[in-house]
This record gives structure tokens, C-alpha cells and sequence, in this order.
């Protein structure tokens, strides 16, 4: 069966205060582990009273010292709010003290809005435009010493010197996305939960234009999945009535925290709005594992990924673990755990 992995988003709830959501971070990478998933990753947002974490680097050495076999990564840094250099120095520390387990996922947005972009980037050399693909340039830079002859950045090294930067993926949500990764031949990662763009189209276009590099011989496609899990529909049903409630918010620039399923249910939705949220359930899965199985096997037989990355937000923090243990059975990963 296919790989799975975790993207998580250190989720904020009406009933768990940021402090909380980050320490529920750190128990479901423990859970998961266990589960025999393959990677954990951690988002990178500022300024959304949604989601805990604005530091995808701290929870990633925080997780990897308490798990034992799980990859841990970014998914991802937002690099156009950040130095390359100050990247490769912190994930080069990583990899040195966690050799083969961590991951440098890379985004292309801010993770934000347009103000807190500018705070977080007012004191950095800032290019006008679009300059991801300089930044990644430079990134790779460090590692590979490759800068002309007499340039000043020849005399600078990215400590620690003796550890590589670990593997890199560019994420995305269009074809820009899946094209880019293909041609410098990286690992891609599709955000379905989120894409308006065709995740069949951008994973197949990865695969067939890919590559290979110094990176990577191989392609090498994840399929992030938004995805909520119970015993059955039903119960499923009333678990994503909070991310059906908290998305239609979202819509209406509202990022408040994750509502409780009792709010969700005794909010009294218009004709409108529960037309939008049916057209949101189109990016998230909902069900009993068998219903999971059978809504998302179209899309794994015709987009081909290598590994699925399950994205789970619900109010319960014990609900979503059982949502994942529930999954981990269902794709016969062959280890269980209490939940």
C-alpha cells in the first residue's frame, strides 16, 4: 500500500489555547510514529489565531527528539520570508543532530497576509516581484559552494560544514508548482486541501517531466489530503462540522480558532453557505475508513503519488488520533496503537 505521512498544523481550537495545540503537536508525532508513518511535517503561518505554529524549524527538532523513526521536515518554510542562509545553517543543525530523518520542505506564499508579510520581510533585502527561484538558487548555494570566482559569499560557510542539508521539496498548488520541481529535479508535494488547480494534472505533469539531479534520481510525488476519520459516517460527519463551520469563516477573511462540534451543529447555516461548504467538502474526505478508501482511491489509481500526506483537523485532540490509527489500519500499515 502507499506510504503515509502527517502534515500538521498545530491546530488552535475554541477549547485548546495555542500553548496546548503545540503539545498536542509533539503527542501525534509520537502516536504516528508508532503507527508506522513515514514523515511528520509542520506548517509554517503567522498571525492566524487558527494555527500554532509560525516556526516550522523549533517543532521540527522538538518532535525529532522524541520520536525514533518518523522523518520530521518542514511543510513547509516559507522561504521569501527568510535568508537562505539562515535556512541552510538551521536545517544543516538539524540533520547533525538527527542524520537521515529530517526534510526541508519549501513554499513559494508568505503563509500570511500582506501586512505581516511585510513586517516579517521589512528588514531583509527584498527584491521586488516574485524571487523564489533566486532565493532557492542561493539555498543551494551553500551547499554546493558553487559561486563564481571573487564573489564575497565565497567566503562564507554554512555551519555545520560537516552535515548536508537534508532532502529538499518544493510544495505547491498548480502546475508552476509541479513544473518547476520536475525540471530541477526535487521532490514535489501537492496541497490538494487547498488547490483550485487539478491534483491528477500537476501530479502526472511531475512525473512525466521530471528531472534526475543531484537531488534526486528518481521523482518522488506527495499527495496531501485533508482528511477526517471515525468508526463511522456518522460520527466523521459530526467531527468535520468543525472544519466545515471554521472553513466557511475562513472565507469570509475570519480565521478564528477551530470551533467545537457542538457550535458547528447549532450554527444555523443559510442555503448559501451550506452550498459553500459542499463545494469545500470537494477538498476534504470524510467518513469510515472504508468511505475514505473508496473516495480517495480514484484519485491514487489516476494521479499515481508515492506517498499520501494526511492533513486532520478536528476540535477533539483524542478524535484525531483515533482518525490517524484509524487510517494507519485501513492502509495495512501493519502497526497499531491505542488510541
Amino acid at each position: 500500500m502507499i506510504p503515509l505521512s502527517v502534515l500538521d498544523l498545530s491546530v488552535v481550537t475554541t477549547g485548546t489555547k495555542p500553548a496546548a495545540a503545540l503539545r498536542n503537536s509533539i503527542d501525534l508525532a509520537r502516536h504516528v510514529d508508532g503507527l508506522g508513518y513515514v514523515r511528520y511535517w509542520l506548517a509554517e503561518h503567522h498571525n492566524l489565531a487558527s494555527v500554532a505554529s509560525p516556526a516550522p524549524d523549533l517543532m521540527i527538532g522538538q518532535i525529532a527528539a522524541v520520536t525514533k523513526n518518523i522523518r520530521v521536515g518542514s511543510g513547509g518554510v516559507m522561504l521569501p520570508n527568510h535568508a537562505p542562509l539562515v535556512v541552510a545553517e538551521r536545517f544543516k543543525m538539524l540533520e547533525a543532530l538527527f542524520p537521515g530523518r529530517i526534510d526541508l520542505g519549501l513554499g513559494r506564499a508568505p503563509g500570511t497576509d500582506g501586512a505581516t508579510a511585510h513586517a516579517l520581510r521589512s528588514r531583509l533585502d527584498r527584491r521586488e516581484g516574485d524571487d523564489f527561484l533566486e532565493r532557492l538558487s542561493e539555498l543551494v548555494l551553500w551547499e554546493t559552494r558553487d559561486c563564481p570566482a571573487g564573489h564575497p559569499y565565497n567566503n562564507v560557510v554554512a555551519m555545520p560544514d560537516d552535515s548536508p542539508l537534508p532532502p529538499i521539496w518544493l510544495l505547491g498548488s498548480s502546475d508552476y508548482s509541479s513544473e518547476l520541481s520536475a525540471q530541477v529535479g526535487m521532490g514535489f508535494a501537492f496541497a490538494h486541501h487547498f488547490a483550485s488547480y487539478d491534483a491528477i494534472a500537476a501530479l502526472t505533469n511531475y512525473h512525466s517531466r521530471f528531472k534526475p539531479s543531484a537531488f534526486r534520481q528518481t521523482p518522488h510525488a506527495i499527495l496531501a489530503v485533508a482528511v477526517v476519520t471515525a468508526e463511522t459516517d456518522a460520527e466523521a460527519e459530526k467531527l468535520a462540522s468543525s472544519a466545515d463551520l471554521n472553513r466557511l469563516r475562513r472565507d469570509r477573511g475570519q480565521f478564528l480558532p477551530l470551533p467545537s462540534v457542538e457550535e458547528a451543529l447549532a450554527y444555523n447555516y443559510t442555503a448559501a453557505e451550506r452550498a459553500s461548504v459542499m463545494r469545500n467538502r470537494e477538498r476534504l474526505f470524510v467518513g469510515s475508513p472504508a468511505t475514505i478508501m473508496a473516495k480517495l482511491q480514484p484519485m491514487l489509481d489516476a494521479g499515481k503519488p508515492d506517498e499520501l500526506m494526511i492533513i486532520t483537523a478536528v476540535y477533539d485532540h483524542e478524535a484525531r488520533k483515533k482518525s490517524y490509527s484509524l487510517l494507519a489500519d485501513a492502509f495495512g500499515l501493519g502497526k497499531k496503537v491505542a488510541a
